[in-house]
């Protein structure tokens, strides 16, 4: 898989995770107590960058959505020492998503040698999906000594 805007650079799926949330059901768990909720499964960041938009609901979802697919792709779970706040989404000038990875997750990815990490997602009043895929390159690649990356796909 040849990254796009870096020649020469060639890297391998090290995982990915894909994941779909229900906004009716995702909306039932915001309306029992908004506030902790927010703040046990969202960083301070991510809440800003929702602010109050009319579509808070499927914004909020689609964060999570992303938060699950992460997981998926390291084939593991919340809980033992991973929480919900250390996937963070960004988003970039763009506009478009992406992680940052945050105390047993970062120390996860570092061992993994994820390099990369390739987001989309997408929502509509209905369901919000996600898509994760992390790119491990090839020990002989340059750039796997590099700080990792994480961008959404383009």
């Amino acid at each position: 898989m040849a990254r796009r805007g870096s020649p020469g650079n060639s890297g391998y799926l090290a995982g990915h995770g894909l994941d779909v949330v229900d906004i009716a059901d995702f909306s039932r768990l915001m309306d029992a107590s908004t506030r902790a909720f927010l703040n046990r499964y969202f960083t301070e960041s991510e809440r800003a960058a929702v602010g109050d938009a009319a579509n808070q609901v499927e914004r909020f979802a689609s964060r999570f959505a992303i938060k699950e697919a992460v997981l998926k792709a390291f084939g593991v779970g919340w809980g033992d020492g991973i929480a919900f706040t250390d996937v963070e989404v960004i988003t970039l000038s763009s506009g478009a998503p992406a992680i940052k990875l945050h105390r047993k997750l970062a120390k996860l990815g570092r061992e993994r040698e994820i390099a990369e990490w390739l987001v989309s997602s997408s929502h509509t009043s209905l369901v919000a999906v996600a898509s994760v895929i992390a790119v491990r390159y090839s020990p002989e690649a340059p750039a796997l000594r590099k700080a990792p990356t994480y961008r959404a796909s383009v």
